[in-house]
């Protein structure tokens, strides 16, 4: 007699097991896809225990299991449904090509080309296309308290949540094939449609799921379509694309729907107006559910992920790495260089080049993404550099962000946000820019920044002013701020930031920049002088030099806050003193007091004033000077028992003489010289010699060196002496590069500002007095 129920082997539990984890459901989902009042079937089934026949078999089907595999002891008295479904394969297999092969233009004209921002001509996506990565844990979704992301570096901040090198990333086409249900979150411009446009052409060319027919759908032209119908419905729309295709037989997609050969890719979720986004939702569930044997692929943005679809698996698209950065530029450049293949890889190779360039670190913080990636290699293509005001590279690309993206896509909004001006949008993002900064906040709590918003919104017209629907607009425009340009984002579970460091930074100088007035202007300059010696503030000062219509006001305030640093130590003011004097011997005058910087180096980093000598000058008398400090202080070592060590200060003795110009020094260094025996006619009397005579003669070394250059004083400074020089050298060295940044600054301020660097309170007065 024919068993009423069956059970799962050992063995066929363990692949049951492996195939539900790909699923990604819980019991619940399954119990559903089964269409089953409890779940308790399901536990039976993992569990080893019976289970009624025909619920077996339809755990199998759904999870996509041969039951006889899964089944211990399967009988063979009754015919296997699955078998009878698949009987007329021969047939599928034939319908899948001629259907693919009618369907293949339409699907190469929809997918197969990019139409990129600023590029008047289309370009084909195998030109241009780069492998995706896919991080299988979503980071906003991670539980994770605000102390422990405030300690991170800008490095670590820009690439927090968004792809360490430590966390898991797959290829995004694996992760295809292993979820049935697959949905592909990320931020603006990561390449979500790009990519789902590969899979797309791929299907159609037979390298992907070649058992299977593409049908690409724009989400939002689903919606607009079924609006106008009065129905929304996958599969008439489906049936209206084939007809396109000149298949007109409405039993064809049903067919193909029934044997699970559709690979179907629905793009934009989160485009959807807010109107119809439930009623397409409820299509996707109710569609995925009846026809749960075809793969399924949507998008989605981050921010928008609470638009759940059950029994889906939600991944994220990971920021490009440093090897799919390079193979991107590769392709765009030949994609783009109207001469040749070859010109068009050497100009991607002076690309990486430059941008791996110190100086160009945040740029490299940026073009993690396709979207910021192909403007960076846009902005080299027509200038063969980066620009030097990162300003108008960050405004270029918020100006897509904020409007053009959506725009270029023909993506409508239709929220309290979307109502705003893109100068409202830019001041609301400057207010909270500049507040969370100034307190020292990358990371915020969302109640904090929801806050912020309230404050900015109830001074806008219409707006409502009880404390409750004030609330719920800040929440709105908070999550729209997220879905349309994530420029804001969530972190983790309840805490935000900026999307890149460089945007909070950008934000917070443009809203000093845009003081309503000069009264309120000097009071937000005096405010940002004030953070001279906080290295967190070092890009907001360069950003705002390089955003001023005039930054002479600015430099003068940083000019003077730095002179005050050590206006009231004398022990300092003589350090000063002495290098300003020193810096005057050298016989040419090396520019932007150049002389003094090296002089206050060579006396508190000796071991690095000769490097420093020969990157920023090829004056003699400082590199004279240099030579001579190493030696004193190679010589300061008691070494008097080390003849190596003997013979090779007299080497070094020995090449110093011959870059030296003074007689006096000269002869002196000469006598010194001459006092060593020849190591190599007698070794063993030039050890002796060492070892008696060594100290004495370094004594008389330094006395030489310190009547003759005026160098060696034995600076002593505190530990609270030191930190102040710091402080001092850095800030001197931000004024430089603020006035070196393409900055707005008139000649004779630029002129005055470089003859006083560096220089001592009494010789700034004097030069005030003359």
């Amino acid at each position: 007699m024919v068993k009423r129920s069956l059970q799962a082997s050992l063995t066929g539990i363990q692949q049951a097991k492996r195939a539900f984890a790909r699923k990604g459901w819980t019991q619940e989902n399954l119990a559903f896809e089964v269409n089953l009042k409890t779940r308790q079937p399901i536990w039976r089934f993992f569990s080893g225990r019976p289970v009624e026949r025909h619920i077996f078999l339809e755990i199998c089907s759904v999870l996509e299991l041969n039951w006889r595999e899964i089944a211990a002891d399967p009988p063979s008295q009754f015919s296997d449904p699955v078998e009878v479904a698949q009987a007329p394969a021969l047939d599928i297999d034939i319908l899948v090509q001629q259907v693919r092969s009618q369907r293949q233009d339409k699907i190469q004209d929809q997918c197969g080309i990019l139409q990129l921002l600023d590029i008047s001509h289309p370009v084909a996506i195998d030109d241009i296309y780069i492998d995706v990565n896919i991080l299988e844990d979503i980071s906003s979704q991670q539980w994770l308290d605000i102390s422990n992301l405030q300690n991170l570096n800008p490095e670590e901040f820009d690439r927090f949540g968004l792809g360490e090198v430590e966390q898991k990333q797959i290829p995004g086409m694996e992760a295809v094939e292993t979820y049935s249900k697959l949905r592909v979150l990320g931020k603006p411009g990561v390449g979500k449609t790009t990519f789902l446009q590969h899979l797309a052409i791929q299907c159609n060319q037979g390298a992907f799921a070649a058992n299977q027919v593409p049908v690409f759908i724009v989400l939002r032209n689903f919606a607009e379509e079924s609006r106008g119908r009065g129905e929304f419905s996958l599969l008439n729309y489906i049936r209206q694309e084939f007809i396109t295709s000149g298949i007109s037989d409405p039993s064809i997609i049903e067919t193909l729907l029934g044997a699970g050969r559709v690979l179907l890719l629905l793009d934009g979720m989160d485009e959807v107006l807010n109107q119809e986004s439930n009623a397409v939702l409820r299509e996707i569930r109710r569609f995925s559910d009846k026809y749960h044997k075809n793969r399924f692929v949507a998008t989605c943005r981050t921010a928008a992920q609470k638009l759940t679809l059950r029994g889906f698996t939600d991944v994220e698209i990971a920021p490009f790495t440093h090897e799919q950065i390079r193979a991107f530029a590769r392709k765009w450049f030949v994609a783009f260089t109207k001469t040749n293949t070859q010109n068009g890889q050497a100009q991607s190779v002076q690309f990486i080049q430059k941008l791996d360039l110190p100086e160009n670190w945040q740029f490299r913080q940026l073009v993690i993404t396709p979207l910021f990636l192909h403007l960076a290699c846009w902005v080299f293509h027509g200038q063969e550099k980066f620009p030097t005001k990162r300003t108008e590279f960050y405004k270029q690309g918020l100006d897509l962000l904020l409007g053009k993206w959506d725009e270029a896509r023909g993506v409508e909004r239709d929220d309290v946000y979307r109502g705003f001006l893109l100068p409202q949008k830019l001041k609301l993002l400057s207010q909270i820019a500049a507040a969370t900064f100034e307190e020292g906040q990358y990371f915020f709590e969302q109640r904090v920044i929801e806050q912020y918003i309230g404050d900015y919104i109830r001074n806008l017209p219409e707006m409502p002013t009880e404390p409750e629907e004030l609330q719920l607009e800040s929440e709105a425009v908070l999550k729209a701020i997220e879905a349309q340009h994530g420029l804001l984002t969530e972190r983790a579970r309840g805490i935000f930031s900026f999307s890149y460091l460089a945007f909070q930074e950008y934000f917070t100088a443009r809203k000093i920049v845009a003081s309503h007035n000069l009264q309120a202007l000097e009071q937000a300059l005096g405010g940002l002088v004030s953070h001279i010696t906080d290295p967190h503030w070092r890009e907001i000062f360069l950003l705002t030099a390089a955003m001023l219509r005039s930054a002479d006001g600015l430099m003068q305030l940083m000019k003077q806050h730095i002179d005050a640093l050590v206006a009231q130590d004398p022990y300092l003011q003589e350090f000063l003193t002495w290098a300003s004097q020193k810096s005057r011997t050298t016989p040419s005058q090396p520019k932007v007091a150049t002389g003094r910087a090296f002089y206050l180096a060579l006396a508190r980093t000796p071991h690095m004033a000769s490097d420093f000598a020969l990157a920023c000058t090829l004056d003699q008398g400082m590199f004279l000077d240099a030579a001579l400090d190493d030696l004193l202080l190679e010589c300061a070592i008691d070494r008097s028992q080390d003849f190596a060590y003997g013979h090779a200060c007299g080497d070094a003795l020995s090449n110093i003489l011959g870059i030296v110009l003074d007689a006096g020094l000269h002869k002196s260094l000469q006598q010194l010289r001459d006092q060593l025996p020849n190591p190599n006619q007698n070794r063993q009397l030039f050890q002796v010699w060492w070892q008696v005579h060594s100290s004495a003669w370094v004594e008389q070394l330094k006395t030489t060196i310190v009547n003759y250059r005026n160098i060696n004083h034995h600076w002593q400074f505190s530990q609270q002496q030191q930190q102040v020089l710091q402080r001092y050298y850095d800030a001197n060295q931000l004024l430089l590069d603020c006035l070196n940044s393409n900055c707005e600054v008139t000649a004779a301020i630029r002129q005055e500002i470089e003859a006083t660097l560096l220089l001592p309170t009494k010789e700034l007065e004097d030069r005030e007095w003359q």
